[in-house]
């Protein structure tokens, strides 16, 4: 497995990954678990997709999109203060160059199989390591973003804990929070060791490479 950032600049080059991205995204969120999201040709996208963010993806060895999670900056709209800004709890929304915001995070258990440590798997580690290293290369110190009970738990776990903006409130059929993870160089150490990997995590991928 290797994980590589798609900047904005890159879509139409990477767009064939691009799209096994969206049709992971639709399988997870609307499929498996029943959010009411945007589907179209079978892949799934919002407003937020428009916003230029950066996207890290995680391929196997033949270029299967795995795992992904989308990141945008916090000085235009997010998802914290579009929709979801009652998890405030009356905070400014975080607007600052060096914070960004992580939405979209998933793992395509179905190819991965479930873990038998409740959600702790190889991937996952991967992915949280490698959303630790983007912030450390584009100087960025912060991630803020809505989750949920069950992923503050496994965060916690994984040794990436979350700094709580508010307590959780029901949306939805889930307990959900806003909150910050920063990029902690003791955090970073300690998911590449639980995901077997050494830095640099993010690899290039080329153009020759599409999935």
């Amino acid at each position: 497995m290797q994980i590589v950032a798609i900047e904005s600049h890159q879509f139409s080059e990477h767009f064939d990954v691009l799209r096994q991205m969206y049709r992971l995204r639709r399988r997870v969120f609307r499929d498996r678990l029943g959010w009411e999201v945007s589907v179209g040709n079978d892949m799934e996208l919002d407003i937020f997709d428009t916003l230029n963010p950066s996207y890290l993806v995680m391929l196997s060895n033949r270029r299967d999109v795995l795992g992904c999670v989308r990141l945008l900056p916090t000085t235009g709209p997010t998802m914290l203060s579009e929709m979801f800004s009652s998890l405030l709890e009356g905070e400014p929304m975080p607007r600052d160059q060096q914070v960004l915001e992580s939405s979209r995070f998933c793992v395509d258990t179905e190819r991965l199989g479930h873990s038998p440590t409740g959600g702790l798997s190889r991937a996952t580690f991967m992915l949280f390591a490698a959303m630790i290293e983007y912030l450390k290369s584009t100087h960025s110190r912060s991630i803020v973003t809505v989750t949920d009970v069950r992923m503050e738990r496994i965060l916690r776990r994984a040794g990436w804990p979350l700094e709580r903006i508010s307590s959780p409130k029901p949306v939805g059929v889930t307990m959900a929070l806003a909150g910050y993870l920063h990029g902690d160089n003791t955090a970073f150490s300690t998911l590449c060791r639980q995901a077997e990997v050494l830095p640099p995590v993010l690899k290039t991928l080329a153009r020759s490479e599409r999935a």
